[in-house]
Formats: C-alpha cells, sequence, structure tokens
C-alpha cells in the first residue's frame, strides 16, 4: 500500500509542511511514503477551453500528467492545506481546475484508478473552525469528481508558524492512526 502527502502550499518550510513531515512519518510506519510539495511542478492555469470534455486530455503539456502520475501509486491521499482567504491555495485551486480530463464530470474522461482513499488536513491561523471546514469542503469535493473515497479529515485552527505546530502534535498522530 502506498500513501502520498500533498503539501498544497508554496512554501515548503512553513507549518504546513511542517505537517506533511509528521503525517509522513507517521503514515511511513505502514505504508510506502512519499510526500510532495505542488509549488515543486511548472503548470499552467486551465485555460477554460473544454477540449478536455471531448478529448479527455488537456492542451496544455506541462507537469500536471507527473503529479497525476502520484495519485495513480497511491492508494492513500492526503491532502493538507493552509488558508489563503478563506480556501485553498491558488497554485493547488490551479492544479484541481487541471484536473478536469481526470473527473467524472464529463464523458469521455480519463480516470485515477478505483479504490482510493482520501484525507484532508487544513489548516489556519485564526481561531475560528469554519474557514478550516471551507478547505476541507474543496478538497473533498475535489476528491469525489476523482472518485476518491473521502475517509476523514482534520481541522487545525491558530497554527500560522512551524512553531505552532509542536503542541498539536498529538492531535496530528492520531488523526493519522485513524489511516
Amino acid at each position: 500500500m502506498n500513501a502520498l502527502v500533498i503539501n498544497c502550499s508554496p512554501v515548503r518550510t512553513g507549518a504546513t509542511a511542517e505537517i506533511v513531515k509528521i503525517v509522513s512519518r507517521k503514515l511511513a510506519e505502514k505504508y510506502g511514503t512519499k510526500c510532495i510539495c505542488i509549488d515543486d511542478y511548472d503548470f499552467g492555469f486551465c485555460k477554460g477551453c473544454r477540449t478536455c470534455h471531448s478529448t479527455a486530455a488537456c492542451v496544455q503539456n506541462d507537469d500536471i500528467p507527473l503529479i497525476v502520475s502520484e495519485f495513480e501509486r497511491a492508494d492513500l491521499i492526503v491532502s493538507v492545506s493552509p488558508s489563503y482567504w478563506a480556501d485553498v491555495p491558488g497554485q493547488f485551486k490551479a492544479f484541481i481546475d487541471r484536473c478536469t480530463p481526470w473527473c467524472n464530470t464529463h464523458e469521455p474522461h480519463a480516470a485515477v484508478s478505483g479504490g482510493k482513499r482520501g484525507y484532508a488536513i487544513a489548516l489556519r491561523t485564526g481561531p475560528g473552525m469554519k474557514e478550516c471546514e471551507r478547505i476541507i469542503q474543496s478538497i473533498e469535493h475535489f476528491y469525489g469528481h476523482l472518485e476518491i473515497t473521502c475517509c476523514g479529515s482534520l481541522g487545525l485552527c491558530s497554527v500560522e508558524y512551524r512553531e505552532d505546530v509542536a503542541p498539536r502534535m498529538d492531535e496530528i498522530i492520531a488523526f493519522c492512526e485513524t489511516m
């Protein structure tokens, strides 16, 4: 069994990256685990041409297929996202938009293989859970269109810096034990 943990933030050294490390270490006890950062890939925004609705392929030639191949190899996918104006960061949203060829919203469509489980972890700097819930909903909506079964989520409030993650370690590890 393989797990993929995605840093949905463009920041490779912040609180989100720290959570990705914790999750990856814990999952590596049970799964072959790989981490990726959305910002390590080069891809453009969706052009809205809808060519993929009839061809099941995007007209752009960039790194999106590389990321999707990581999804394909994984049995379990964990998306870890900070709040950027109460939703996922733009880079991750652009990736989601570019996954339209693999989404079940039209025929024909490419597809990732079935049986995958998806988890979402959202973090934000403020104290209210509402923003985390919105991020989780965005990730779960995306998973649904890829036919990835949503199996759990964790919202972490009042996390701004890497140092804010350590006091939440037990909570993060307990969540990983459900995977």
